[in-house]
């Protein structure tokens, strides 16, 4: 009986959340593997440090999946940055794995990658860099009233 309550009340929260984030961001949920959660993550992320997003590049440091160079000798490698909010980077990582097993371009990419020698945690850095790159415009723009209306205030 207790579980059926409780399932209950995740479904609720579930669903006022995906209103919220409708109404500030709907094209944000349109984005393939981006549920409410991981939009919600995101949105707060920016949301929390406006003023440190004044590009793409300072997006995705924020949310930690920047390259760092870990190059050695003739090797060219890059690694993780352990960096950012781990939420936003957690966010970007379930919107891949959730890419990785149900999109096909994800999938074809991965499979190219792999034929290039990267490993699958390389791969994983790419396609968080990608999805950073691809939700950074979207979540601009929802802030941007928020902005400007808070600075009137």
């Amino acid at each position: 009986m207790r579980i059926l309550t409780l399932t209950e009340e995740i479904r609720t929260h579930e669903n006022a959340l995906t209103q919220i984030i409708t109404g500030c961001a709907p094209r944000l949920l349109e984005r393939h593997g981006v549920g409410p959660d991981t939009a919600a993550c995101l949105l707060i992320t920016a949301g929390d440090n406006p003023d440190r997003l004044n590009s793409e590049a300072a997006f995705a440091a924020l949310c930690g999946v920047n390259p760092i160079e870990a190059s050695s000798g003739k090797t060219a490698r890059h690694r993780l940055n352990r960096g950012g909010d781990r939420r936003s980077n957690s966010a970007l990582y379930t919107v891949v794995l959730t890419r990785l097993g149900r999109d096909q371009r994800t999938r074809d990419y991965a499979q190219r990658r792999t034929a290039e020698g990267k490993s699958k945690k390389e791969i994983i850095r790419c396609l968080k860099r990608y999805v950073a790159r691809e939700v950074f415009p979207i979540i601009r723009e929802a802030l941007s009233p928020a902005q400007t209306s808070s600075a009137t205030t």
